[in-house]
């Protein structure tokens, strides 16, 4: 039990920067509704995201493009009803800050009036400068996303690790820095040498979030539905999954409809 638990009512980009200064691991899971936002706000999580990653694991999409600015608000307000210390993150949707300032500035108004979030999330670097700044004007905290980013999948084309490549890194290392410079409380980075992602967070005063970044990073960031194994052909080399829920549902729910048939339930007792 870390001492954030004990010791913090509410968690805040203040608090997340304490952490990385006191080299405190910051632990940040997926929510998408109530329910499960919920146990993971009792259990101590950190931060909790909520992804577009909604767009697979709960609308069973192959990618996270199809999910509209409006699906994010209602999975925002179900997460934000379940939580009485995590810090709420939201991921802008593709297509909501993409190339106009003026558009990601009402996206993110939005997702804060509507769902009463306490962080955006954008995907990219130098290319959405402008978009983050204007947010950022409005006082709204930003979380940048960089490596992998998977609303460009049909850019790279496959879900391979990123910035392998000396270019691609020195790249995604100027942008880490920009980021920062322009005002980002804190950022992911997903699926790169561990390495790479070591030497950035060590470069940079935010925190650093990793997603098959290595354990250099300022904290680990999962999707709930693949660390309780309620998802079941998604091996990447960096899941632990710490439980395998979708066989014990699967069994719990035949059980129940067999005792279905049988007659078995309800039973003397459940009845009134």
């Amino acid at each position: 039990m870390s001492t954030a638990k004990n010791d913090i009512k509410r968690i805040t980009t203040h608090v997340l920067h304490a952490m990385k200064e006191k080299g405190e691991k910051i632990s940040m899971l997926t929510a998408y509704d109530y329910s499960m936002a919920k146990i993971l706000d009792e259990a101590g999580i950190d931060i909790l995201l909520v992804g577009d990653s909604a767009s697979n694991v709960m609308a069973g999409h192959e990618t996270t493009l199809p999910i509209t600015l409006e699906q994010m608000v209602y999975h925002a307000q179900s997460v934000i009803r379940g939580v009485n210390r995590s810090f709420v993150v939201v991921d802008l949707p593709f297509g909501s800050y993409q190339g106009n300032s003026t558009k990601a500035l009402n996206s993110a108004i939005t997702i804060m009036k509507e769902s009463g979030a306490h962080a955006v999330k954008l995907e990219g670097g130098a290319e959405i400068e402008e978009s983050v700044r204007r947010i950022l004007s409005a006082g709204v905290p930003v979380m940048g996303h960089l490596g992998l980013t998977p609303q460009s999948i049909y850019k790279f084309g496959t879900y391979s690790v990123r910035a392998k490549e000396e270019a691609e890194a020195q790249k995604l290392i100027e942008d880490a820095k920009l980021l920062e410079e322009i005002g980002c409380f804190a950022l992911v980075l997903e699926k790169i040498p561990a390495t790479l992602g070591k030497k950035v967070s060590e470069s940079l005063h935010i925190p650093v979030i990793g997603i098959g970044a290595g354990n250099g990073t300022d904290g680990q960031v999962l999707v709930v539905h693949d660390v309780l194994g309620i998802t079941k052909d998604f091996h990447p080399r960096f899941l632990r999954r710490y439980l395998n829920l979708y066989d014990t549902i699967k069994t719990a729910v035949g059980q129940y409809i067999s005792d279905v048939k049988s007659g078995d339930f309800p039973s003397e007792e459940e009845q009134y």
